[in-house]
């Protein structure tokens, strides 16, 4: 074979490797971009709409009631300083709801179950109100509700303060005044839990509200101080004013010096009427050797034990919204449309409040709350009770978001497959 037709040959072969090597199916560029373009818009557009979704659901949670989530940062009232920003802290309304979901426990909540107003053998809702959570606040949504809903609020004057331990014949005196009120009456009275059951009289409908321990403790501190409150009530019983230093010793200053008001050492027993350290109290009764040794495991069992076979709502204004929806729902006959007429305008006018109360430092709170380990594990217990109540009357709505939710997450999944 000549050189030339050698050459020839060889170009003819590249000729064939090339287009072997580059052949492609034809498309315009334009309908690349297209099909591109198509793909991300379908991406974005179930992004958007899972995301739409998840974040319904969240306000139908709450929807339920707004301010629940405060912790998640939803929407509105903080629960407590050292809750925020814990998304799944059981003691926030979604916290609980994440935990019984996760445990199959969601499926369980029955409204009718965790009611206990049903149990009452009379027409009358005591309410033993615990100092320095927002009693008045309720009492005058009572008062404004009775109006409405036909009912008197009968409030004990307790001219001479919180009501100390009853011995029995007080406890029985109380209670018989109690049972021989009018149906359709609230009995408001700063007194602890008192056991009809055990007098053999009939059982009157309990209510109560609880708080924060410390800031409870803190609120007290100040709310005595206050001119406002001792100047009246020392010219009313003739008493000397109280010294200066007393008044204006500030709070975290009264913890670092170790004064005793302001030291909290586990077991020490009732000093006088004006210690206010134990919120269990109020639910455990009247047995000193039993409930009042502070931050007792037996007093904390006891109050518990009674809040979850006695009273028919606890509910705090740190979770304002689900503790009006609670007492709607569970007690109608008293609190039909309480959440409306709270906000028709007695959610601006604050009881009892304390402009003067400064701002406490994290580590003075942190360091007092390392001593109210079971008072808080009590506050704590009350919150997810009402948590429950609040979802169990919420299930069907939560089931029906869970399910959307899941089957445009499916729907989702697979278009990202395919």
């Amino acid at each position: 074979m000549s050189l030339g037709a050698d050459r020839s040959y060889k170009m003819k072969l590249r000729d064939v490797e090339n287009a072997f090597k580059y052949r492609r199916i034809p498309y315009p560029k334009r309908s690349v971009e297209l099909i591109a373009l198509l793909a991300i818009s379908c991406t974005f557009f179930l992004f958007m709409h899972t995301n739409k979704l998840n974040s319904r659901l969240k306000e139908m949670e709450v929807k339920l009631q707004p301010s629940e989530f405060s912790a998640l940062g939803l929407t509105g009232n903080h629960v407590s300083g050292h809750d925020a920003g814990k998304h799944d802290d059981i003691n926030t309304l979604h916290g609980t709801y994440q935990y019984l979901k996760s445990t199959g426990q969601i499926l369980q909540l029955n409204a009718q179950d965790l009611n206990n107003t049903p149990k009452a053998d009379i027409d009358v809702v005591f309410f033993n109100r615990v100092p320095k959570t927002g009693s008045m606040q309720l009492i005058e949504l009572m008062r404004q509700l009775g109006k409405v809903h036909d009912y008197e609020v009968e409030k004990d004057p307790q001219v001479g303060g919180v009501l100390p331990l009853l011995e029995l014949p007080e406890q029985s005196d109380m209670i018989e005044n109690i049972v021989n009120l009018e149906d359709g009456t609230v009995f408001a009275s700063h007194v602890n839990f008192l056991n009809f059951t055990k007098n053999e009289q009939p059982r009157p409908i309990y209510i109560n509200m609880v708080r924060d321990p410390v800031e409870r403790v803190i609120s007290w501190y100040y709310y005595i101080r206050a001119p406002w409150i001792f100047v009246p009530g020392r010219r009313r019983t003739n008493r000397e004013m109280p010294n200066p230093k007393w008044v204006n010793t500030e709070y975290d200053q009264c913890v670092l010096s170790g004064e005793k008001v302001c030291t909290y050492i586990e077991g020490s027993l009732l000093e006088h009427v004006g210690d206010h350290r134990r919120q269990t109290l109020f639910f455990c009764g009247h047995d000193e050797f039993k409930c009042t040794p502070f931050n007792s495991r037996l007093a904390l069992q006891l109050a518990k034990l009674n809040v979850e076979r006695e009273y028919a709502v606890v509910g705090t204004w740190e979770h304002t919204n689900e503790t009006l929806a609670v007492l709607e729902a569970y007690v109608p006959r008293y609190f039909a449309d309480a959440t409306k007429m709270y906000y028709s305008g007695l959610h601006a006018d604050k009881q009892n409040d304390n402009p003067m109360k400064p701002h406490i430092s994290q580590d003075i709170l942190d360091m007092v709350r390392r001593n109210f380990t079971r008072e808080i594990e009590f506050y704590q217990f009350c919150r997810q009770r009402l948590h429950k109540q609040y979802l169990a009357l919420k299930l069907n709505d939560l089931k029906r978001a869970d399910k959307s939710l899941a089957r445009l997450e499916a729907a989702n999944e697979m278009a990202i497959k395919n």
